[in-house]
């Protein structure tokens, strides 16, 4: 037997997730100054991070030889307090992928099934399969959740059911009636995972309180993060809520000090910096409007989103995704995801949206 052969199959065979094309990379690859570069791949907040997050880093900066608090107290009583239910709910995370990772190891048994939509976040069915999780993907509908399909595609072995709202890659929205209405009808025994990474860029026309829902059925977990309109992305710190009975089994398995002093100073600064959060909102509502705009004017098609990025057809997505990096454009090309001819955009800001329009210009001629 080979060294590999000692990890189970379900190992081997794992794809790992690849992410957005760093700026130093390109410049490498390319040969281009680093400081022409723009990246609008992974869904950063443009405006950087929160001022009252990099003032409370540097505040904690001098304690650093010492161990963070495991439990995350001052974290989650902010938390608590802005969500309304007690400490036990959440769970804490190197990232929101961290706790949808830890609820796969509480709740999927290896042979039991995950349901997840087509066109769904990569980490879902990479998670599902590296327990030994057989995954179920529902065939999409418009690029969106087909939520029936779901419901009907939950077996006697489900565990889990993920969702993503907004949903990336696609920017796709789940209406609140549909979303409650969804929850009513699964059985108490599957775990419902909603993923709210891009809840904070909804218009207050579609924003629902999935909180309350947590208090109501005992089977969901919230999933969020500080990684986008917060901007804490290279922090890693996300955040799991659910019933105190689900969090505490999530905690089981949580590694000790998952979450560093310096991710928890800054995400507990971020959570009261309204303004920037604020701000953040209006440049991504200007920046998506920008972007459409400009994809029109193109005549190329794209898929109405509800979160920090645009996906958008071009035909042959490896060339054009080419020719954007050769002009110091860094996108996200969605070939992984069964959508060769597509990219994803990241809003930017003004400047950085009007280049990219330009670039694209250039690219689309070959």
């Amino acid at each position: 037997m080979s060294i590999e052969q000692i990890a189970p199959e379900y190992i081997r065979s794992i794809s790992p997730y690849v992410p957005g094309k760093p700026i130093a990379e390109l410049a490498r690859e390319m040969g281009l100054d680093e400081a022409q570069i723009i990246k609008l791949a992974s869904n950063e907040n443009p405006l950087g991070m929160s001022p009252k997050a990099r003032h409370a880093m540097h505040a904690v900066l001098d304690d650093l030889a010492r161990y963070p608090d495991g439990n995350g107290f001052a974290l989650k009583e902010t938390l608590s307090r802005k969500h309304g239910l007690g400490v036990g709910h959440f769970v804490l995370g190197n990232g929101s992928n961290d706790v949808l990772e830890l609820a796969v190891r509480a709740f999927l048994p290896a042979g039991s099934s995950a349901v997840y939509s087509q066109y769904s976040f990569a980490v879902y069915p990479l998670a599902t399969q590296s327990v030994g999780g057989r995954g179920i993907e529902v065939p999409a509908r418009a690029y969106a959740h087909d939520l029936a399909a779901m419901a009907d595609a939950v077996a006697e072995d489900t565990h889990i059911v993920f969702l993503a709202n907004p949903n990336n890659p696609t920017g796709s929205f789940i209406p609140a009636w549909l979303l409650e209405s969804f929850l009513e009808q699964i059985r108490r025994d599957v775990i419902v995972i909603l993923d709210e990474a891009y809840s904070e860029y909804l218009p207050p026309e579609l924003r629902y309180d999935s909180m309350a829902w947590v208090k109501r059925f005992p089977n969901l977990i919230v999933t969020r993060t500080f990684s986008k309109i917060y901007g804490l992305a290279g922090l890693r710190i996300g955040y799991a809520v659910a019933d105190a009975k689900v969090a505490e089994l999530i905690n089981r398995v949580r590694s000790p000090f998952n979450a560093n002093s310096v991710a928890l100073a800054a995400a507990e600064a971020a959570l009261g910096d309204e303004a920037f959060i604020q701000k953040s909102y209006e440049t991504n509502r200007a920046g998506l409007a920008q972007i459409t705009r400009g994809l029109g004017e193109l005549n190329l098609v794209h898929l109405p989103s509800a979160g920090n990025f645009v996906t958008f057809r071009v035909g042959d997505g490896a060339g054009v995704n080419r020719r954007l990096l050769k002009q110091g454009v860094i996108v996200r090309p969605i070939a992984s995801y069964g959508m060769p001819e597509w990219l994803r955009v990241t809003i930017g800001q003004t400047e950085e949206n009007a280049r990219f329009l330009e670039a694209l210009a250039i690219a689309l001629k070959g």
